[in-house]
């Protein structure tokens, strides 16, 4: 038996983070003396100590390492699906975390050579066009800003299961419409839709007319800047929004290797005031 004090030189954790530990139920003394309350551990339960220890080098939280481990135990089933999902979990954020200091040392060159942070929108390019007339297959929804990804790919695979089923043709591009001005509690009213040739039951006529048009070449995490030159633009040439603005995915995000790859096109509704 260790006394806490060398169970805690050994594994080099502090005594009050082990009765921290003992409190939530993640590791509990072996022993407990009744008459002054001296906590012991046993030898066997230095491997636990030291596995907590590196689930939370793994960025584990300490309910998700109690969930692993149970009863001073673990399942190693349990604990490699686990940290399978830590593992991508850190890619995503490694992931994340590059492409922000990819675009923080663009920002600090363009400020040491003169040029304002904000100048990427000058690149931004604008262009009139008029949309034809669309019969458009679609799904249309409330989304809450945190599940945008996932509705992606049910809705999407609703429709393109329906369009298998019923040998319906694609006319152009899956697109995404935005209907709200704003989130509410209940989210972004959404329609995701697939053009297609055929009119049939569940289709509707889509007719955008006049609108801006700008390619977007590389991550979605640009189009907010892109409504945001459209909107600057439109006000200072005399138009108005007439309607819902939409994206257009050209690229399928599943079958491309590199975000440089995705092209995408932002169209803006709008009328001469």
């Amino acid at each position: 038996m260790l006394s806490i004090g060398e169970f805690s030189k050994i594994c080099k954790v502090s005594t009050k983070t082990l009765r921290h530990y003992a409190e939530i139920g993640l590791i509990l003394p072996s022993e407990i003396n009744p008459e002054n309350g001296y906590r012991y551990y046993a030898i066997e339960q230095l491997e636990i100590m030291l596995l907590i220890i590196r689930l939370k080098s793994y960025n584990f939280s300490l309910e998700e390492i109690k969930q692993t481990i149970e009863s001073g135990e673990w399942n190693e089933e349990k604990l490699y699906a686990a940290l399978i999902q830590k593992r991508d979990d850190m890619k995503k954020q490694l992931y994340e975390q590059e492409k922000s200091l990819r675009q923080l040392e663009c920002d600090i060159s363009n400020l040491k050579n003169g040029k304002p942070i904000m100048s990427y929108l000058d690149n931004i390019d604008v262009e009139l066009v008029e949309v034809p007339v669309m019969y458009l297959l679609f799904v249309r929804k409330m989304v809450q800003a945190d599940n945008f990804s996932d509705e992606y790919g049910v809705c999407f695979g609703k429709l393109l299961g329906r369009i298998r089923k019923e040998n319906l043709t694609i006319a152009n591009p899956p697109m995404v419409l935005f209907h709200s001005n704003e989130f509410s509690t209940f989210g972004l009213d959404t329609e995701f839709a697939i053009p297609i040739k055929e009119y049939v039951t569940g289709t509707r006529d889509f007719k955008a007319g006049l609108c801006l048009k700008t390619v977007v070449k590389g991550s979605y995490s640009i189009l907010s800047s892109v409504y945001a030159k459209q909107t600057k633009w439109a006000e200072q040439n005399g138009y108005e929004c007439t309607n819902a603005l939409f994206e257009v995915y050209v690229t399928d995000p599943s079958q491309v290797m590199e975000e440089d790859e995705l092209i995408t096109e932002v169209y803006y509704p709008i009328k001469k005031i």
